[in-house]
């Protein structure tokens, strides 16, 4: 079962929370059980983050999660 990181807005919208273990196959489904279980607070926070699955960049949302992934919630950071 993949582990979710939250970073950032992502931590506050998730309710404060650092990590937690979801199933989900791919990153679509994990995104759709992120938002039933934490609502639309954290469905804004994700439609705009970034997604790294075990460091790397996760730019196919329909890719296959490995079981034991580690995926990172990274929201748009403020600064320059």
């Amino acid at each position: 079962m993949p582990t979710v990181r939250y970073f950032a807005g992502a931590r506050a919208a998730a309710g404060g929370i650092r990590s937690e273990q979801i199933p989900a196959e791919t990153l679509t489904e994990l995104v759709a059980s992120l938002t039933d279980r934490h609502g639309e607070r954290l469905a804004v926070v994700l439609k705009a983050a970034s997604f790294l699955v075990d460091g790397l960049t996760c730019h196919n949302p329909e890719s296959a999660l490995p079981p034991d992934a580690t995926v990172d919630v990274l929201p748009p950071f403020a600064g320059g």
